[in-house]
């Protein structure tokens, strides 16, 4: 099926500001990639897409960059590109990352937030529970996004780009757990509140309990329905150095 089949039908790409026009096309793509409009092993090709996109190859060739630099496609010399399925290792591996700086940062923040930063994340929250039950994935990310960025907020600007980076890289597999385990909405949410009482109240033993085992429960679910066995020695591993510490 070519990309303008694929397409067909779907909201077209929208360019607010010719300037950012690579960044418009890295988000469209990105998004398709991540809802599973584009699926894996799609083949990209730039001619096509510049087509149908209405955009020229110098911010198209842009894209295909920061859409490679997120594991989402493969981008290799004189091959075609295509979108890259779930790689158990890499998942792994970036959530061993994002176990242990997420829950760093949720022991820093913990006690830490201010009024407004609570009323933000209970607003965030709320919102994840609406736009869930309204099916508008799209902005349930948003939301989702904004709550984890409270839960850590006070961890740095250096470790803050970081872990926005990795929970950015982790969006597909988030996804992913949804569409696999679509009753499991509502432990999901008290796992956020979990998180949420715990940094609010101060309790930085159980921030950083809580946040990396719901982080580790993502990883853990999405490997066992994609590869079964493979295990997730990495997450495992970051838990194992979280209990030490």
């Amino acid at each position: 099926m070519s990309i303008g089949e694929i397409l067909g039908g779907r909201e077209g790409l929208r360019i607010a500001d010719p300037r950012q026009t690579s960044v418009s096309v890295h988000a469209y793509l990105r998004d398709l990639i991540i809802s599973g409009d584009l699926p894996p092993d799609t083949q990209l090709k730039q001619a096509e897409l510049a087509r149908v996109l209405a955009v020229s190859r110098t911010p198209l060739r842009e894209a295909f960059r920061m859409l490679q630099e997120e594991g989402l496609i493969s981008a290799e010399p004189n091959q075609r590109s295509r979108v890259l399925g779930l790689d158990a290792e890499a998942l792994d591996s970036l959530y061993a990352a994002r176990v242990t700086l997420e829950s760093l940062g949720a022991r820093i923040t913990a006690g830490g937030l201010s009024r407004d930063e609570m009323r933000s994340a209970t607003a965030a929250f709320r919102e994840m529970e609406r736009t869930y039950r309204a099916g508008d994935m799209a902005s349930w990310t948003v939301a989702h996004r904004g709550f984890h960025r409270l839960m850590v907020g006070h961890c740095g600007a250096t470790v803050l780009r970081t872990i926005n980076s990795y929970a950015e890289q982790s969006e597909r597999y988030v996804r992913i757990d949804q569409a696999q385990h679509r009753h499991d909405f509502a432990a999901r949410q008290r796992e956020h509140q979990a998180i949420f009482d715990a940094v609010r109240d101060g309790d930085a033993r159980a921030a950083v309990t809580e946040m990396s085992a719901h982080l580790a429960g993502t990883a853990r679910r999405v490997v066992e329905g994609h590869a079964p066995g493979h295990g997730t020695p990495c997450v495992d591993a970051a838990l194992a150095l979280l209990d030490g510490a």
